[in-house]
């Protein structure tokens, strides 16, 4: 009987074996349920009123699979910091596709599910802290107003893994509108099969772009799409000072979604060059960075498609370059209307560029915190920082308040305008390590507390001024880290 109203229809697994490997999750000793997300799941129309907490910790371990699942490791390949690897699932498990009452499509995937044919030696199993990191970040952004993957629940296996110390394991259910990324068109496009490549173009557009279903050449609209796509993620993530951390091209996705969290972080104190991953040692992944290499991403996106956008490969060529190239103004303009946004300018000005890197370059140059800079201007000062009292600030200060004076703008609407896209707290790096070090010791309640902190970053409210302070002044560099 299906209890929680699960509701199946499994198209990448009806693709050939050339995409993905039929595999179940490997059972665990002792599932324990540590958060349910009940908000997510009434969006997915799953009932948990007919089932015990023990049930849900036995479906969301993979013990007990669901009704209609198909369960398969998915084939991909992905530049890893910019070298090339054939890879694959080798710690998730795609259960199936989940259809809602609004008749939208969703992956529903199992990441810390034990081994599969794409494990490369690896045991296939997550620790509890990367798996809640996941849970806490993906559903930040997802109250940020940001497309990405979301987190439905988190299982404590009951089991240790090994890394370097022994660790809880824990299994994250991760769903998303699909787990098609740019490496997925790699691993395709290195097997030389134009017949694959052609069944994964047409099942990305029936899957997610149908408008172009009837295109000329299906394969440059589908980068055109993708680019834009890309182009307001990425935005996105300016805007709000998080830095993915591993923009491999295995962890872009087509959907245009965040996906994979494993060691980013937000920025505290602005500096383009921040990094907090442990691997990223040259910052190619750093603030700054990650227009850029949204851009090489697409780039090696574009590359696979080759054989379909033209018979004749040079004509191929150029085309895909022509088309990669209207990235950078695309991505100018989407940037600069943004900053206009976030300092609540309406129409254009000519001046509006250098008012805008004036305040970044003040910004970076006395360590002032991003978000909370941001706060101060919306009048949101919840915090008596005298660097605001800067001469230089001041001065930048009265050149914005002159710019918001253009085009009839008056304090109410600029400040609506603001308040929609500052968000008021975002996950502070230190908080979430807090919290995860409660976790580790069986107390969730921070981890609680802290996430429905997160749920409302745009509204001030008494419970999260505690969460807007930036982590205390500390000469120790925080990092962050992959979690596999």
């Amino acid at each position: 009987m299906n209890k929680i109203n699960w509701n199946f229809n499994n198209t990448y697994f009806s693709l050939s074996s050339s995409f993905k490997e039929n595999i179940n999750p490997v059972p665990v000793k002792n599932p324990e349920l540590v958060l349910i997300n009940k908000t997510l799941a009434s969006e997915l129309n799953l009932n948990f009123s007919k089932v015990t907490e023990k049930e849900l910790s036995e479906v969301f371990s993979g013990n007990s699979l669901p009704n209609g699942s198909n369960p398969i490791a998915q084939a991909y390949a992905g530049h890893q910091f910019g070298h090339f690897t054939m890879l694959g699932d080798g710690r998730a498990i795609l259960m199936g596709e989940h259809i809602s009452k609004n008749n939208e499509r969703f992956d529903i995937q199992f990441k810390g599910s034990g081994q599969t044919p794409f494990s490369r030696n690896g045991d296939g199993r997550a620790a509890l802290g990367p798996m809640l990191r996941e849970y806490i970040i993906s559903e930040a952004m997802h109250s940020l107003n940001i497309p990405t993957t979301r987190s439905l629940a988190v299982v404590k296996t009951g089991e240790d893994v090994v890394r370097e110390s022994i660790l809880q394991g824990a299994i994250l259910t991760r769903v998303a509108s699909s787990h098609l990324r740019v490496g997925t068109f790699q691993y395709v496009a290195m097997r030389k099969n134009e017949s694959e490549l052609k069944t994964l173009v047409d099942y990305t557009i029936e899957r997610h772009y149908p408008n172009i279903k009837k295109s000329k050449n299906k394969a440059v609209d589908l980068l055109k799409v993708l680019i834009e796509l890309q182009i307001d993620l990425v935005v996105n993530w300016m805007r709000v000072g998080f830095i993915h951390g591993v923009m491999n091209t295995d962890n872009m996705s087509i959907s245009g979604e965040t996906i994979d969290y494993g060691p980013c972080a937000f920025m505290d104190t602005y500096d383009p060059k921040t990094v907090f991953s442990s691997i990223d040692e040259f910052g190619r992944y750093a603030y700054f960075n990650q227009p850029s290499i949204t851009k090489w991403n697409l780039a090696r996106f574009a590359e696979c498609l080759i054989p379909l956008i033209d018979p004749k490969k040079e004509k191929a060529i150029e085309i895909a370059t022509e088309t990669i190239n209207s990235f950078d103004k695309s991505y100018e303009t989407k940037w600069i209307n943004m900053m206009r946004d976030k300092l609540g300018l309406f129409g254009q000005d000519s001046k509006d560029q250098v008012l805008i890197i004036d305040l970044l370059t003040w910004m970076h140059k006395n360590k002032a915190d991003y978000t909370n800079t941001f706060c101060f201007l919306m009048d949101e000062n919840f915090q008596h920082n005298k660097i605001y009292n800067n001469e230089n600030f001041l001065i930048w200060k009265k050149r914005w308040k002159e710019r918001l004076k253009l085009n009839n703008s008056t304090p109410e609407k600029y400040l609506s305008l603001m308040k929609s896209v500052n968000p008021l707290v975002i996950p502070r790096n230190h908080k979430v390590e807090e919290v995860l070090e409660y976790a580790n010791n069986n107390d969730f309640s921070p981890l609680k507390k802290l996430i429905n902190v997160l749920e409302k970053p745009y509204e001030k409210t008494k419970e999260n001024i505690d969460y807007q302070y930036p982590a205390p002044v500390s000469d120790k560099k925080y990092k962050t880290f992959c979690g596999t």
